[in-house]
């Protein structure tokens, strides 16, 4: 089964925004029946997709230790063909922006804020595009 069609059972919100990480959260646990795991942090979600095996990862572009970029090309090199789909969220892009993410293999991009009654329905519709 290839990574695309693959149905969505868990996710991995990364945020160094406590007050995010909150936020989806109880969006996605009240609005859906995924299994969420969250980290602060690019090293600490690293760890969650090695020991969680995440389906998709929700991921912040602008965190201390490690970019949203420099992350998602770090899950790539770990973990190839078995690599979790992952959508940006950001609050600072630009169209061209989010053309070079997705022809660097992003499912999409999320901008912040999000409106958390609609973060599952704007997920699954990246999701359906891919």
């Amino acid at each position: 089964m290839s990574t695309s069609s693959k149905k969505v059972e868990r996710v991995l919100m990364v945020d160094d925004d406590d007050n995010i990480r909150l936020i989806a959260e109880m969006s996605l646990e009240g609005l859906t029946d995924w299994q969420l795991s969250t980290a602060c942090c690019g090293n600490e979600a690293l760890a969650q997709i090695e020991q969680h095996h995440p389906d998709l990862v929700l991921l912040d572009m602008m965190m201390p230790d490690m970019d949203g970029i420099a992350v998602f090309k770090e899950i790539k090199a770990r973990f190839g063909s078995d690599a979790p789909r992952v959508i940006f969220m950001t609050a600072k892009v630009q169209t061209q922006e989010i053309d070079q993410y997705i022809s660097m293999g992003v499912a999409g991009v999320i901008m912040k804020p999000f409106d958390p009654m609609c973060l599952p329905d704007n997920i699954n519709q990246i999701l359906a595009t891919n």
